[in-house]
């Protein structure tokens, strides 16, 4: 893939560098550097206003097609747009799960009806989505699922439990894995549902981290409905469209993740100049590595996303590209700590984390949520390398 700006991608990142120049002020101006990894509950009502701005602007769902409202950009076009909202430090975004997941999805598993129904809200930022996909007993191993849903005339009928649910406590709706025909197992008798939030039959607990937020829930389902028609492709074979939103996920969406990671890694080389940590040469050149390495996993990316092969290697390349960020991110949390020296052992008055600290404490999980390293490594070792599957 070539890197390089084309006149076209210049006069677009300049479009876009002086869009969020001009827009990123007053009250908005205070949101920069909002947002983001352990700090997803700061300012969210705020930075929801500030992804409405967007929309109303066109800034949002910029890589869907024209015809459902987005504005049908290339790969580098959407490339460049990330990197200058990171360079700007615009907060993060809350529409993630909306924008990134579900709607691509509908885009190709839903039906006319379903994308009519719900991709126009999500490109207004009108209603915001969850996952309901892992359980207290199906987390990496998703095919273990054990939620429930029965017709019931024209609604579905949905029991059981979701954790690990993000932001579902300011979420509309959840796209809800299900199993809907009994006696089922593993990636057979699946369906791929969306559900109202706002109902008597659906509980929604926080669960309190280690940072002392809570953006990550319990959702709990007794008797929950929704329409029978809410169902994306045909009932009982939602498997496949939930592997589709998952390489959506570790698909272009990770290009913005990418660069908020510059932008940690930037803030912190700064950091390591300002205490004088930077002159100790292991860590300086800890930071060189981190920094090469950020920038491998960044083509790598690229590389994957304008391949003619993405699509029949995207199972694997999903793998190795949650591999890679996920350690990268550890990583970074413990040379934050490192850089931090003897002052990142002790939290101000009442657990008052600073950045880095909560950094360090939700980075901790980046190689368990998502698809834990271990099960990312079954994964290529058995579908890559055709090596023995692991006993069961």
């Amino acid at each position: 893939m070539d890197l390089t700006d084309t006149s076209e991608d210049k006069a677009f990142r300049a479009e876009v560098r002086t869009w969020l120049e001009d827009n990123l002020v007053g009250d908005f101006a205070a949101l920069k550097g909002r947002g983001g990894s352990g700090k997803d509950l700061e300012a969210h009502d705020e930075r929801l206003d500030w992804d409405r701005h967007l929309a109303r602007h066109g800034w949002t769902c910029i890589g869907w097609p024209t015809e459902y409202g987005g504005r049908g950009l290339s790969l580098m076009q959407q490339v460049i747009f990330h990197e200058e909202y990171a360079r700007s430090d615009a907060p993060a975004r809350v529409n993630h799960f909306g924008e990134e997941l579900l709607g691509p999805t509908l885009i190709h598993f839903g039906s006319e009806a379903q994308k009519a129904r719900f991709l126009p809200p999500i490109v207004a930022v009108d209603e915001l989505w969850c996952q309901g996909y892992s359980e207290p007993g199906a987390g990496s191993d998703l095919a273990n699922i054990a939620t429930k849903a029965r017709l019931d005339g024209e609604e579905w009928v949905i029991d059981g439990q979701k954790v690990w649910t993000s932001l579902a406590q300011f979420a509309d709706w959840i796209f809800v894995l299900a199993r809907t025909e009994p006696g089922s197992e593993r990636h057979r008798g699946i369906s791929f549902l969306l559900v109202p939030i706002e109902q008597d039959g659906i509980e929604i607990r926080g669960i309190e981290q280690l940072t002392g937020g809570a953006e990550f829930n319990e959702v709990f389902f007794t008797g929950a409905r929704t329409a029978a028609d809410l169902v994306v492709g045909e009932p009982g074979q939602g498997w496949g469209v939930a592997m589709g939103l998952l390489g959506f996920e570790r698909g272009v969406s990770t290009l913005g993740q990418q660069v908020g990671f510059q932008r940690e890694l930037a803030a912190l080389i700064d950091l390591a100049r300002r205490n004088g940590s930077y002159d100790d040469p292991i860590i300086r050149d800890r930071l060189a590595r981190a920094t090469v390495e950020l920038e491998v996993i960044r083509l790598n990316a690229l590389r994957t996303l304008s391949s003619e092969q993405a699509p029949q290697q995207a199972p694997q390349q999903a793998s190795i590209a949650k591999l890679l960020w996920a350690t990268w991110h550890r990583t970074l949390g413990e040379l934050a700590m490192l850089v931090r020296g003897v002052d990142a052992l002790t939290a101000g008055p009442g657990y008052d984390l600073d950045e880095w600290q909560r950094l360090f404490l939700f980075t901790r999980a980046d190689t368990i949520y998502g698809g834990s390293d271990e099960v990312q490594r079954n994964i290529l070792a058995e579908r890559v390398l055709a090596l023995p599957r692991d006993p069961r």
